[in-house]
């Protein structure tokens, strides 16, 4: 059940129609399309981080490893100033960049289908920027489907075995179709990381071996491999506004925590849905604190202590949201609004879960198209303002 900062708007009833997004045999080496002769060549096998490998520290220092090094490549980009966004790569024809703007238009095509809010605040970035995180949204989007979609029962982890390796050449720029392409394109023009893309796929590979968290710490790593990598991803294609004061490292914590409030979000109105599923995303030792145990879930009865639970659990989320506000006010001010619409759409969530007394085992709770379109002008005028509130 993985969740994303970019996935304002994706209903899952419209899973099917991403079928075409998928590579139509996961058994088979795919032909790779000749895009782009300016991306990198190379045969080099990256390590894998043990950031979020080392069970002797809490899942909060694995993630923070992570931070800092991707914190890192985007100082020393700030600092060498040698990014050129308007630069033109060298081709040995038109045809190869035809090619690449097609994937970038077919990326923002998927963007606004299933994201239509989010979709329509990047359309105040730049061109660059906006076709980045359409890309980065794209990809996020199928290696979501991947567990989630339809096809989900028949994904084996040699398949997520398969996806990385993938992930692993168009990151050397070998891409194996026009999306992939287009992320190709997109990395090695941004100080993008591998790892968060490498982490959130771990993340589909939990959703396949596991159905149980027994406390928040365990929670918490997966929501950042499912939601908060996102975060990690998008921040560098965004941008720091010049004029921020804050650390890289408290801006890239606030986009982390965004992620993790998306999640925790997803979990607490999917209850009732992911329990059908033979599936629970909530603390263990929490439910047991609060007199609850699984068997409660699969009831599906709304209790006094149930409720109680829930407020705890919301409580939460709504912390994690209000660090994640400390950072909006610090990117690139082109960016700052579908962030915005994202934080506080998924805010309103919560709010509908209690509306509804707190019975998400058979109430959906969500924000109507009224209500997120009335949100816009409100999110444009706080993007507008820019006021930091880390210093």
């Amino acid at each position: 059940m993985a969740g994303a900062l970019l996935w304002v708007i994706c209903p899952k009833e419209n899973a099917t129609a991403l079928l075409s997004l998928m590579p139509r045999s996961a058994g088979k080496v795919q032909k790779r399309p000749r895009l782009c002769t300016g991306l990198k060549f190379s045969t080099t096998v990256s390590a894998f981080s043990s950031a979020v490998a080392n069970p002797a520290r809490s899942s909060e220092e694995k993630v923070y490893e992570v931070v800092l090094k991707q914190a890192a490549l985007v100082k020393e980009q700030r600092q060498k100033k040698a990014l050129d966004l308007k630069r033109t790569t060298e081709t040995d024809g038109m045809t190869d960049w035809d090619l690449l703007n097609e994937a970038y238009d077919r990326c923002g095509e998927v963007c606004a289908e299933y994201a239509k809010t989010f979709y329509l605040g990047t359309l105040l970035m730049t061109p660059e920027r906006r076709r980045a995180v359409w890309a980065i949204y794209v990809w996020c989007r199928r290696t979501d489907e991947l567990v989630d979609g339809p096809n989900a029962s028949h994904i084996t982890p040699k398949a997520l075995d398969r996806w990385e390796k993938r992930l692993d050449d168009l990151f050397k720029g070998r891409p194996y179709d026009m999306f992939d392409a287009a992320l190709s394109d997109t990395v090695s023009k941004y100080p993008v990381d591998i790892q968060p893309f490498k982490d959130m796929i771990e993340g589909m590979r939990l959703d396949l071996r596991k159905s149980r968290y027994n406390n928040f710490d365990e929670l918490y790593l997966y929501c950042y491999y499912v939601a908060g990598t996102v975060g990690l991803m998008t921040v560098p294609v965004m941008g720091i506004a010049p004029e921020s004061k804050a650390s890289t490292e408290s801006v890239y914590n606030a986009a982390l925590a965004l992620g993790i409030a998306n999640q925790l979000t997803n979990i607490l109105r999917d209850v009732g849905e992911d329990a059908r599923r033979g599936r629970i995303y909530l603390p263990q030792d929490e439910l047991a604190r609060f007199g609850l145990s699984g068997d409660d879930i699969f009831r599906g009865q709304v209790t006094d202590k149930w409720r109680n639970f829930m407020k705890d659990q919301i409580k939460r989320a709504r912390m994690f949201f209000d660090e994640a506000e400390k950072g909006v006010p610090e990117l690139n001010a082109a960016s700052r609004w579908p962030v915005w619409a994202s934080l506080l759409l998924y805010r309103q969530i919560l709010d509908a879960i209690e509306e509804n007394d707190y019975n998400n085992f058979t109430k959906r709770a969500f924000v109507g198209k009224a209500k997120k379109f009335a949100s816009l002008p409100v999110t444009y005028a706080r993007a507008l303002m820019g006021k930091s509130k880390l210093f």
